[in-house]
């Protein structure tokens, strides 16, 4: 199958230099991620295009790679096409009729030519020989030049005919690793995961820095997210994940600053701790989900106060978008079911918080706190490869002998599907004489307890990753009938 890629209109317009920097980048990104689903398949570049090709004919194998083309940064649009050296408008005809008479017989219809080259004729005299032989030869209804039930786009490049079987929107933006790197402040709600899916989208090696307020029980859920954004938008790259742990730093605000200024200085130490991780990482900026006056700490005068806390440049993608918008973006991207499971750990709540901030208040109440206990949290942090969590969790696993990894089912045993609704979709677990039960990651948490206690339940996702964090975390809420299944 071949797949024309189009690019981002604003990669188009760069200086030639930059549009093939660009371009030679996406191919590198594709080239990696492509390859895991066919390993013959080829990406070459052109001027203002990519083109794929992949002689896989599973269709499963086809729709995996037409879903990572449509999230990969980069991409305006992915078109399918037969391509086929022009021979004329005979050989056209005949290719184009074998595609498309089923769908044309009772439909209005309409042909479209995009042509590029020397040719002895214009794009509207291909367009009305093919649909003048197509009216003839496919009982359609009429020729609909304005809104066609079928339409028949056709690509001819000097002697290349492309005929688009179909057209799938891309998510737009630049390529991933043609911007610097960000360290993005995840906590694993709504906020956060949209802006770091909005910076990968934007070129930005996105670097994931977590604050932990809630315990084991707060870490997972919030690398299953991070791991997820990664996966799905961000895995030709390999960015680091840290976790910062803050509980010593929440007490020792609660215990020392005034209740009226502790949000805006809970966030000025996380900007200070973020600072000193992105430094150590060489990393050159940071991202916060912060919106324009969304909760009180995050009123203008408040983040002017905030940003006055580090010299680190701060980007807030979500700055003016409503809240609404928000979780609309999350629904698109998938992280919606994340951020409604995810438990609120909100640090400090104060009772009548500032909403105007004074840096001068604000800095004689930091007088009275320890920046020994934030220079401790930083120092305690620990940062992994974000691929390799799931090895981290199964050294974890080995240590306290408690989750058993098994390929093969036994009776009494049954494979919990934790995948995600779409990546469920994609690939279809089917397994011989086994029952599949499926529930996604999101929904372990809460209905998990729910589940026959008489089996043994072996969860199985496709990385291996979500399932085996969710069976570590099972196992220390003291499940004994849990399992991952790894074929």
């Amino acid at each position: 199958m071949h797949f024309i890629i189009k690019l981002f209109p604003e990669i188009t317009i760069k200086s030639k230099p930059v549009r093939q920097r660009f371009i030679r980048q996406l191919r590198d990104n594709l080239r990696t991620l492509l390859r895991p689903i066919d390993p013959e398949i080829e990406v070459e570049k052109g001027w203002d295009r990519l083109e794929v090709d992949s002689t896989n004919d599973d269709p499963q194998a086809q729709q995996q790679i037409i879903d990572l083309l449509q999230r990969t940064p980069g991409i305006s649009n992915v078109i399918q096409v037969v391509d086929t050296e022009w021979q004329g408008f005979d050989a056209a005809f005949e290719q184009i009729l074998s595609l498309y008479a089923d769908q044309l017989r009772g439909k209005t219809f309409a042909v479209r030519c995009k042509r590029t080259g020397e040719h002895d004729f214009k794009s509207a005299d291909l367009e009305r020989e093919i649909g003048s032989r197509l009216f003839r030869a496919c009982e359609p209804k009429k020729v609909d030049l304005t809104n066609p039930e079928v339409m028949i786009r056709l690509e001819l490049r000097q002697d290349r005919l492309s005929i688009v079987l179909n057209r799938f929107e891309g998510i737009g933006g630049f390529p991933l690793g043609t911007q610097d790197g960000v360290l993005s402040l995840i906590s694993g709600g709504f906020d956060s995961t949209v802006s770091s899916y909005l910076t990968m989208k934007r070129g930005l090696l996105t670097h994931y820095c977590f604050f932990n307020l809630g315990g084991r029980a707060h870490e997972i859920g919030v690398k299953e997210v991070a791991v997820y954004l990664w996966l799905k938008f961000g895995a030709s790259h390999r960015v680091k994940f840290v976790t910062v742990p803050f509980e010593d730093v929440v007490r020792e605000i609660l215990e020392q600053v005034e209740n009226s200024q502790m949000g805006v200085i809970l966030k000025r130490m996380m900007l200070r701790a973020a600072t000193k991780v992105a430094d150590e990482w060489e990393i050159p900026a940071l991202v916060t989900g912060e919106s324009v006056a969304q909760v009180s700490s995050q009123t203008l005068q408040n983040l002017v106060v905030i940003d006055q806390a580090v010299d680190k440049l701060v980007l807030r993608p979500l700055i003016t978008m409503d809240k609404t918008d928000i979780i609309h973006l999350s629904q698109k991207i998938g992280t919606e079911e994340f951020a409604a499971a995810m438990p609120e750990y909100c640090g400090v709540i104060s009772v009548k918080p500032t909403t105007r901030a004074k840096p001068g208040k604000i800095i004689k109440e930091e007088e009275r706190f320890d920046f020994a206990v934030l220079d401790a949290a930083v120092a305690n942090a620990r940062a992994i490869n974000i691929d390799e969590i799931v090895r981290d969790v199964q050294q974890e696993q080995q240590a306290n002998d408690t989750v058993v990894i098994t390929d093969v089912l036994e009776a009494n045993e049954v494979v919990l599907d934790v995948r995600h609704p779409h990546e469920e979709e994609l690939n279809p677990l089917q397994i011989d004489d086994a029952e599949v039960v499926k529930m996604p990651f999101y929904n372990l948490h809460s209905q998990f307890h729910s589940l026959d206690k008489n089996k043994t339940w072996c969860l199985y996702c496709d990385k291996g990753i979500m399932s085996q964090l969710h069976a570590q975390y099972l196992a220390d809420e003291g499940y004994q009938n849990v399992k991952v299944y790894r074929p």
